[in-house]
This record gives C-alpha cells, sequence and structure tokens, in this order.
C-alpha cells in the first residue's frame, strides 16, 4: 500500500500539454476481464508482475477513481461500446434469466435484453467512417460477431462470455482460432495476432479493441508459468499462481506489441488505452482496501484500473483521482480519432481529453451513476457483499464527489459513504447525514425518471422468507464471512 500511495504522490506533479500535438493517432485499447483495481505492480500488487503495464502507465496518465458501468461482463461492455448507461440499452446481466434461487428473491427481475441492439452507432462506427482500419480480437460478448458493430476484424469474438473450451484449444467455431497448435496459449494467440494486424497496417489508421479474455474464469494457468509462482513468495495482497501466470500471459503479449511499436517507429503516434470490464473474481485475487469485488456493487466491484499514455498530449507520470466511467470512453476515443458523437444517438459520457492534455482538472463534481434492476447470486457469505446469498440484490447507485449512495429495491434501504475518508464503505452514514442523503437520492430518483430506468416492483410468488432465513443462517454458520 505504501508502493501504491507514493506513486500516487508522484503522478500528481504535472504540467499540461497540447492536444493538438498528436494528429489523428493509432489506438491500442486493451481491455482486461474480471481484473481486480490492485491486480498490477503500479497499483500495488505485490505477486503479480506486469512490468511492461507499468512502464506505460508511468508513460502516462493514471486514474486512480476510474469505474465499469456494471459490475459484471455484459452490461459492462454494452456500456463501453454504446457510450450509454445501462437504462438505455438495457443490458443488465449476463443473460436474461432469474439469477439465484427463486426462494430468495422477493421481486420479480427486470430481464432486459442479451444482444446489443445493432442499430446503436458505437465509437467502432465513428472512427470505421473516419477512415480508421477497426479490429475487435478476444471477448465480444454482445451477440455471435462484432462485424455489424463497426469491425473490419474479428479474432475470437462469439457471444461466449468465456473462452469457449479454456485457454488452451480446441476453440472449435471460433473465427480466427480454429486452427490453433496444439498446447498454444489463448492469451499469447491473441497477443500474436494483435502483433500481425499492426504490422499489416503500419502504413495506415488503425484502432486496435485487444479484449482480452484474461483473466475471467476458467483459472487456467500458463503451464510453462507454474514452477515460477508457485517458487515465489506470496504476497499480503495476492498469492493466487494460476491468476499470476494468467497475468504474466498478459503482460508479456504487452510487452511483444510494445516493441512492434517501436521496430516500426509508430511508438509516438499510438494512444495507448488500458481498462477493466469490472472488478476482480473473489477466489483468486483482492482489491483491498476496497470492498466488494466482481458481481457487487461496492467498489471492489466496479472500481478498475485506467490509464492512458498519449505521446505529445499525456505527459508521463501524471494523475488524476477524477471519477471517470465507461461511458466516457465513447467520447474520448471519437475526440482522439478526429471524428464527431453520432448527433442521432443519446450519450451519457464526457470525453476525456481535457484532462488528458490538462486543459481541466475536473468536471466539477458531476455525477456517475449504475443500475442493475436484477440479482446476481453468491456462493459465499462474504462480508465484501451486502447478504450472504447474493453479490447484489436489485439496486441503484449514484457517485458525487465524494458522497456514494446505494439505493436497494427490495427493503428500500439507503447506505450513503464518504469515500474520501471512507474508501472500504465500512461506515454507513445515511441516519447521520440525512440531508445528504435526501439530496443524492432526489439527484437518483431524477436520473432514473429521465432515463426511463425501470425499477422492479412486482413481488415474486416463489419468495420464501423462512427459506430465505434459514439459507442465510446456514451460510453465515460457514465460517466464510470473513473478509
Amino acid at each position: 500500500m505504501i508502493r501504491f500511495l507514493s506513486l500516487i504522490l508522484l503522478f500528481t506533479f504535472f504540467s499540461p500539454v497540447s492536444a493538438s500535438a498528436a494528429d489523428r493517432p493509432n489506438i491500442l485499447f486493451i481491455f482486461l476481464d474480471d481484473f481486480g483495481w490492485r491486480d498490477t505492480s503500479y497499483m500495488g500488487s505485490d505477486f503479480y508482475e506486469t512490468p511492461n503495464l507499468d512502464r506505460l502507465a508511468s508513460e502516462g496518465m493514471v486514474f486512480s477513481d476510474a469505474y465499469s458501468c456494471a459490475a459484471n461482463c455484459a452490461p459492462a461492455r454494452a456500456c463501453l461500446l454504446s457510450g450509454q448507461y445501462t437504462p438505455r440499452h438495457k443490458i443488465y446481466n449476463v443473460g436474461t434469466s432469474p439469477r439465484g434461487n427463486a426462494k430468495h428473491r422477493k421481486l420479480e427481475h427486470i430481464a432486459g435484453k442479451d444482444v446489443l441492439d445493432p442499430k446503436i452507432i458505437t465509437w467502432a462506427h465513428q472512427l470505421q467512417k473516419a477512415g480508421y482500419t477497426t479490429a475487435s480480437m478476444g471477448k465480444w460478448h454482445l451477440s455471435d460477431d462484432p462485424i455489424p458493430y463497426g469491425f473490419d476484424i474479428n479474432i475470437g469474438g462469439t457471444h461466449s462470455g468465456s473462452p469457449p473450451k479454456g485457454y488452451y484449444p480446441p476453440h472449435k467455431n471460433v473465427p480466427g482460432l480454429k486452427e490453433a497448435p496444439q498446447g498454444e496459449y489463448l492469451t499469447d494467440r491473441l497477443s500474436d495476432e494483435a502483433v500481425k494486424f499492426i504490422q499489416k497496417h503500419k502504413d495506415k489508421r488503425w484502432a486496435l479493441y485487444l479484449t482480452h479474455f484474461a483473466v475471467h474464469t476458467p483459472l487456467n494457468a500458463k503451464k510453462e508459468l507454474v514452477a515460477k509462482y508457485k517458487a515465489k513468495k506470496t504476497g499480503k495482497l495476492h498469492s493466487h499462481v494460476a491468476m499470476a501466470t494468467m497475468i504474466q500471459s498478459v503482460d508479456d503479449g504487452v510487452g511483444k506489441i510494445q516493441a512492434t511499436l517501436e521496430t516500426l517507429g509508430l511508438v509516438d503516434n499510438t494512444v495507448v488505452v488500458f481498462f477493466s470490464d469490472n472488478g476482480g473474481y473473489r477466489r483468486a485475487t483482492d482489491m483491498k482496501p476496497l470492498r466488494g469485488y466482481k458481481g457487487t456493487y461496492y467498489e471492489g466491484g466496479i472500481r478498475v484500473p485506467f490509464f492512458v499514455k498519449w505521446p505529445g498530449v499525456v505527459k508521463s507520470g501524471t494523475h488524476s483521482a477524477e471519477p471517470v466511467i465507461g461511458v466516457d470512453i465513447y467520447p474520448t476515443l471519437c475526440e482522439i480519432g478526429g471524428t464527431s458523437m453520432p448527433s442521432s444517438q443519446p450519450a451519457d459520457g464526457v470525453s476525456l481529453v481535457p484532462l488528458l492534455n490538462g486543459s481541466k482538472k475536473s468536471f466539477d463534481k458531476r455525477p456517475l451513476y449504475w443500475h442493475f434492476p436484477a440479482y446476481l447470486q453468491s456462493s459465499t457469505g462474504s462480508k465484501e457483499q451486502r447478504d450472504p446469498l447474493f453479490r447484489t440484490r436489485p439496486c441503484s447507485i449514484i457517485r458525487s464527489g465524494p458522497w456514494k449512495l446505494h439505493q436497494y429495491f427490495e427493503d428500500n434501504q439507503l447506505e450513503l459513504y464518504n469515500l474520501e475518508e471512507d474508501i472500504g464503505e465500512t461506515q454507513d452514514l445515511s441516519s447521520s447525514k440525512p440531508e445528504v442523503t435526501r439530496q443524492l437520492l432526489a439527484t437518483l430518483q431524477q436520473w432514473q425518471k429521465t432515463l426511463g430506468a425501470p425499477i422492479p416492483t412486482r413481488p415474486n410468488h416463489k419468495y420464501d422468507a423462512e427459506a430465505e432465513a434459514r439459507a442465510i443462517k446456514a451460510r453465515s454458520n460457514t465460517g466464510n464471512t470473513k473478509r
């Protein structure tokens, strides 16, 4: 933690530079899956090794308060590609079926959709129209094929949310991966495909969405690295061997890609964006001091690592504590690519370019929002979630300045936290700060009304209060409640 805080202090001293120094650069967007806020060395991991990501982060701007728009995969990706919060595109969960035991759900969930509306214009469409060759490599998860959504090339993208057969072949019926050599590691293959793409398009303007399956389950270790991490001293924060090998595979690939950019003379004309779709997987990583993990709407489930390297615009070693969110990436990529947002489509984010080039330090405490009218079951009674049976139940969240308000629809309960003083969300201030609670709730409800956010209200006729109470007691007695 001391290392992390020292890096934060180091990054705070910078002088603004002009965005005009870059003329429509190439864009490398590295997007990881289930990658936790502290899973890189530069964010404080004491076991995982990420020297190549650390180097890129040190050469750009690190955002400490960056958020995904959802605590799990599909809705986070839909927000990212559309630039819209969940009530607009209506992808709320992975799939549309109810999650968890019906006897434990008080309300009927809002099913939503499981395919991103092809009529939605994505940032890939906009870059494509601006003359970029666009490629999606890796996890797609929003339909059967990313090509109709503005991509010229698809390698690995299907509706699947995880590697169809794990990280080793065969990868049957997966575009671009059907002929995989025996023993080839999927993360390595995607990085190699990225290198080939860059080499082929070195004389053109390109945008590569490298959306790794890593480090999503199954936790298939890269076999060649297992002995190394088994022999390594475990850290106080991290110690999972398979996860460590998966993370190193990502980082090694980043190193190959960076070396390719250097060889081709493209480093100074390439923006690198690094982001994750939600918090880390509880059984393999830890986001301390944050509370929560993937699937929860506490900070550990939605706060993610994020940096942007933009030579000539972002000064090396800079830092921003401005709260930013996944929908901001759409307008940011459009501005970087010299194109505009589609006027025919609602947009919920703001371009981060003013932060990146130093012309603005903040967005005047604009609110950030989350809406999840569904359920995510849990297999553990961890205190990092709100109750032992679900990672989250139907809820809406608002963050405004240091304040974060949770609204839960089953029991109409509110939770208020001051993240500047209590980043771990341990002290609920909703009773002691009634005026702040009232104001934030009014703002949140107005947002819900404006976007037409569906609020689950219909009782679930299968709900059994006694069965729920027994399950909660049993789960609480398993000894898994220790944080």
